[in-house]
């Protein structure tokens, strides 16, 4: 018999199509990976007692995924290109959950992602820490694999 357990949400890997470079696939932080309808009041004459929610569209949430600075990045390169020179080339890219074999569980296929946002953590001479950058993309959709 199979034991069925909650997957650990701490063993992932992100591939971006733009990258060959593994250490591209290391975040200490993904999310944003979620999707819902907008919809769509309907006032149906002569019914009071509540109001129709027609769904319209999906609206996917920015892909936000924080990291320890790298230096020789393509992902950043690629961020880098989008901001200083205006070259927008989204990228499909990959988000996938592996279990203690290293195995893939489960995979989130996100389509058309362009970088939104680049920022760096406080650079602060009275704390002993690594410095994180965070990336927040948007995309068009992502599928579950």
């Amino acid at each position: 018999m199979t034991d069925y357990y909650p997957p650990w949400g701490f063993y992932y890997r992100v591939e971006f199509g733009i990258s060959k470079n593994k250490n591209d696939a290391r975040f200490q932080v993904v999310s944003g990976l979620s999707v819902e309808y907008d919809t769509e009041d309907y006032r149906e004459g002569g019914e009071n007692r509540f109001v129709h929610k027609l769904p319209v569209r999906t609206k996917y949430a920015d892909l936000v995924m924080k990291r320890g600075m790298l230096t020789g990045s393509e992902v950043i390169d690629w961020f880098l290109a989008a901001f200083r020179d205006r070259e927008f080339k989204p990228t499909d890219l990959n988000v996938i959950l592996m279990n203690e074999k290293s195995e893939p569980l489960r995979t989130w296929k996100v389509a058309g992602a362009i970088p939104r946002k680049w920022s760096v953590s406080d650079l602060n001479a009275n704390e002993n820490s690594f410095l994180i950058e965070t990336m927040e993309l948007t995309y068009r959709y992502f599928t579950v694999q």
